[in-house]
């Protein structure tokens, strides 16, 4: 789909429609797995996060005493990794980290801005959304994706552009339709850290493409699904890998092995005679210099430092402590949530 446009220019809902009939990217309902986690990481973004903000991804516990049910959350490589600066949680795909997000700002807020944002589909009212459980289609999707992509704006996806008669009468036409639905600013913030799944993360593979892309990758529980959802300044583009009864995809079938190198090789085949774009930088977002651990502002002695950014009146103000110094304990991340 085009970013600024909405016109839907390829669209593939099966093998062969002899077969079957059945449009997978509009009418199946699918887990998108950590594909929706940019929903909720965009939100923590409006309720005071910033991709400096540091998470402790530490074992987390939930009971239910009513069925007898304890749930213990946990990533995908089975470890867990301490003090996380946001960027890197969804860099990495971080489960446990997610959750403790959602738990933050709450699951009913998170479910309104991903209605915000496009999603039609019902969405369960639990912790596990941070983990993609509720089912959705590719289209919504690839429109939640859009806004990030679009400064911002949500468009109304054209399949057909103009209907024309025989003696060149336009019978009907469909011009670009889209609101604002979210900010500039967390609209370029979200991109910036899906740039960083591809540059640093599960969508390393995206690198070969050679122009700036973000996205991110989706691969659900027993490996049923693998989705990856990427786009450049100019297309955005979403893919889902799996079978109609929902059989696993086999070992290490995921979103980054499964997904990726279907989309790569279209992007790159599209792309071919297209000049290099990158991502306009709003008015209302700025840069810093912080330590990549503490995710506060970088000192002569920090070990490694990023060049991040911020929505204007939200960089860290405090500076990383020096080796040796004592720092209390919560005052540097979010360690209860």
């Amino acid at each position: 789909m085009e970013t600024d446009t909405g016109f839907v220019r390829a669209m593939i809902g099966g093998r062969d429609f002899r077969d079957s009939q059945f449009n997978r990217a509009i009418q199946s309902r699918r887990q998108p797995g950590s594909a929706f986690k940019p929903v909720i990481y965009a939100a923590a973004l409006d309720n005071g996060y910033t991709p400096a903000t540091v998470i402790l991804d530490a074992p987390i516990v939930f009971k239910d005493t009513e069925r007898d049910f304890v749930w213990k959350p946990k990533n995908y490589e089975n470890k867990f990794y301490g003090p996380t600066m946001l960027r890197n949680a969804l860099a990495h795909s971080r489960n446990v980290v997610t959750i403790k997000i959602l738990r933050d700002i709450g699951v009913d807020r998170v479910i309104e801005y991903a209605r915000k944002l496009g999603i039609k589909s019902p969405i369960n009212r639990d912790l596990s959304i941070a983990l993609g459980s509720s089912g959705c289609s590719l289209l919504e999707l690839v429109r939640v994706y859009s806004v990030f992509a679009h400064q911002g704006y949500l468009m109304e996806p054209i399949f057909v552009v103009r209907v024309v008669d025989r003696n060149g009468n336009i019978l009907e036409e469909n011009n670009p339709e889209g609101e604002s639905v979210i900010s500039k600013e967390t609209a370029y913030i979200v991109t910036s850290l899906l740039e960083g799944v591809v540059k640093n993360g599960t969508a390393r593979r995206v690198r070969a493409l050679n122009r700036p892309a973000a996205g991110k990758t989706g691969t659900t529980n027993n490996l049923n699904d693998a989705w990856f959802v990427g786009y450049t300044p100019r297309y955005v583009t979403g893919l889902w890998v799996g079978f109609d009864n929902e059989k696993p995809l086999g070992k290490q079938e995921t979103g980054s092995r499964a997904a990726i190198p279907i989309w790569l090789s279209f992007m790159k085949n599209i792309l071919t005679d297209k000049a290099i774009r990158v991502f306009p930088v709003p008015n209302g977002v700025v840069f810093a210099r912080i330590d990549a651990e503490t995710g506060l502002l970088a000192i002569p002695e920090s070990k490694k430092t990023i060049f991040e950014c911020f929505k204007e009146g939200s960089v860290p103000v405090e500076y990383t402590k020096r080796p040796g110094a004592i720092t209390e304990q919560g005052q540097f991340f979010k360690s209860d949530m």
